[in-house]
């Protein structure tokens, strides 16, 4: 097959978790004519001979055998048939040897014990689903498992919480490769949020009463809309009619955080989409609700570990390399 675009290879296994590869068959392997850009190419690789059983009575027969993944660009792992499962030592060694030519490497939920089995998150954070982060965290020391986020991208290794977490961390890569304004289209025909920070907690560990899930919304709403206007935790509260105690801990419990660390994060999202534009620093930064170039780059240094400067840069050779 030819080797021009780039290459998503998705890993298939007997006992293949159908909603994790679903969900990667449907952010890369579409035809996408309507966003005008040269979109991936997509393949399934087998793991193993032999039928391959997917959860829920489906058969699933791959093209390819494990040697594709000396061609891929992006792996992604779709979950994994247990976490307690050993998996085969060959796609063990392939998965280095991507891992070392610079491959990127995705797993979603108990697909990380594939990658932690191949060493390549070593001295990393990770993520996986909620119930498999003790396990994780105890077999193998030497990653700093973070149970409470919905991805965690490294750079070349990407590992996601379960299930529609890795919706969002595939909506993720298409937003480093493409840029906001695909990813938000991308979004759009998936009828999801476009975009959820890895940051964000897995799940609510208290329930809210409805009448403060919806206060919360509704503010949440306003400030997305309104990032430039100053914004403290009393301005809030009072827009949102709760007491500052209780506004704090119903982002912590919505979010996993507090609401001026939601609010930097929302900004950053702003003004990332803003950067994909030749708007000038200052007013990127001003729109945003970060008020100076300064404050952005500190921010943008902290959460998305680069500059604006670096992160348009990116954006612009990513752009004139699908003309």
């Amino acid at each position: 097959m030819g080797k021009s675009k780039h290459l998503v290879v998705a890993l298939a296994y007997d006992g293949l978790c159908t909603f994790e590869f679903g969900c990667t068959v449907e952010l890369f392997a579409l035809e996408r004519p309507e966003l005008g850009v040269d979109w991936y190419d997509f393949q399934v690789c087998a793991v193993e001979r032999g039928p391959i059983r997917a959860a829920g009575g489906i058969t699933v027969q791959a093209r390819y055998a494990p040697g594709l993944l000396k061609q891929a660009d992006t792996i992604v792992i779709p979950g994994w048939r247990g976490a307690d499962v050993p998996p085969p030592p060959a796609l063990l060694a392939a998965l280095r040897a991507a891992h070392a030519r610079g491959a990127r490497l995705c797993s979603i939920c108990s697909g990380v014990f594939v990658l932690a089995a191949a060493g390549v998150l070593d001295g990393l954070r990770a993520t996986t689903h909620w119930r498999y982060a003790e396990q994780l965290a105890a077999r193998y020391p030497a990653i700093q498992v973070e149970a409470d986020a919905l991805y965690i991208d490294n750079g070349q290794v990407i590992t996601s919480a379960g299930s529609a977490a890795g919706l969002d961390m595939l909506l993720h890569l298409v937003r480093r490769d493409y840029g906001a304004r695909v990813g938000n289209l991308v979004a759009q025909r998936l009828v999801v949020p476009p975009h959820r920070e890895g940051g964000q907690a897995q799940f609510v560990p208290r329930p809210m009463p409805p009448d403060e899930v919806g206060r919360l919304t509704k503010l949440m709403d306003w400030l997305r809309r309104h990032p430039a206007q100053p914004h403290s935790v009393a301005t809030m509260a009072e827009r949102a009619a709760m007491s500052p105690r209780t506004l704090q801990r119903q982002f912590r419990d919505a979010t996993g955080m507090g609401p001026l660390e939601w609010l930097t994060r929302e900004r950053i999202a702003i003004a990332k989409d803003l950067l994909e534009s030749p708007l000038p620093l200052a007013q990127v930064a001003e729109r945003a609700g970060f008020g100076s170039e300064e404050t952005l780059r500190h921010h943008f240094r902290r959460l998305v570990a680069t500059t604006p400067g670096a992160y348009r840069k990116a954006f612009l050779v990513a752009e004139s390399s699908v003309d």
